[in-house]
């Protein structure tokens, strides 16, 4: 099963959706900011996709942290980071069991 992780309001997520939902592809849809994510979901991501494509460092989330939380990135500090503010996670996620992809490309969803 195909599940699609991100926020309601995402515009990213929103085209991503409305692209499954014209071909009539099932899906679930896990709410970051209201479901979360745990440590098992992140690990997986980050064992498919370097952190770097995985954070969003042009949110609203990453300019409001401290400046020391932005600098000496790295793997696990990155994972704190996305542990705590799950908004800092590129939107949306889609995940197979064989699968893991972060944005939205009508190419790519086509594969999945």
């Amino acid at each position: 099963m195909l599940t699609i992780y991100g926020i309601p309001n995402c515009d990213t997520c929103r085209k991503a959706r409305k692209f499954l939902d014209a071909r009539e592809t099932p899906y679930r849809f896990h709410d970051l900011r209201a479901d979360g994510v745990s440590a098992g979901m992140l690990d997986r991501w980050l064992a498919a996709i370097e952190w770097k494509t995985l954070m969003n460092t042009r949110s609203t989330t990453w300019r409001g942290l401290a400046d020391d939380d932005k600098t000496d990135m790295n793997t696990y500090k990155a994972r704190a980071l996305m542990l705590a503010h799950p908004t800092l996670i590129k939107r949306p996620v889609a995940e197979t069991a064989k699968h893991v992809s972060v944005g939205f490309s009508a190419e790519c969803y086509r594969r999945l």
